[in-house]
């Protein structure tokens, strides 16, 4: 398997710029060599964005591709803390959320969409523990959010 810097070029992505905070918050936390992403939604710099419930106006189909752009953005997140990705050694777990109708009991496949693509960038690093789970809403409407907890390579000292 490619570098994960490598990895994202064969796979044609384009990370889009990190999101900012929308309220009184840090975009990520660091502690030794865990860094702690605040939770990122469905919704870019770029205008691409996933909105409304899965069940309702929303496909499964919709809830993974919301689920990968999450990822996306955490990923341009990570790679704005360390300037890499390859200081990335493992990713220990992800909390998603998906808004869903009341009683949808698919999340889990809907945040497969995060998972997967975060399997495709990091490779077995990318394998995690995972929670995934149906809520009434989220910010801006989004179809999806996820939390991320990434481990670096090495106690660097990283701009922070």
């Amino acid at each position: 398997m490619m570098n994960p810097e490598a990895q994202i070029i064969a796979l044609g992505l384009e990370l889009p710029t990190p999101p900012v905070p929308g309220g009184n918050y840090l975009p990520y936390r660091r502690m030794d060599r865990l860094v702690y992403l605040a939770g990122v939604i469905s919704c870019s710099s770029s205008g691409e964005e996933w909105i409304g419930q899965v069940g309702a106006e929303r496909s499964i189909e919709d809830g993974i591709q919301a689920a990968r752009l999450c990822a996306l953005n955490a990923i341009a997140t990570m790679r704005t803390v360390t300037g890499s990705l390859d200081d990335v050694e493992q990713i220990l777990s992800v909390s998603g959320y998906v808004s869903a109708i009341p009683g949808y009991g698919k999340s889990p496949s809907v945040i497969n969409g995060a998972s997967d693509l975060l399997v495709e960038v990091f490779g077995d690093a990318g394998r995690h523990a995972r929670a995934a789970v149906s809520v009434a809403g989220l910010p801006r409407n989004a179809t999806a959010e996820i939390q991320v907890v990434f481990q670096l390579k090495a106690a660097q000292d990283y701009e922070f």
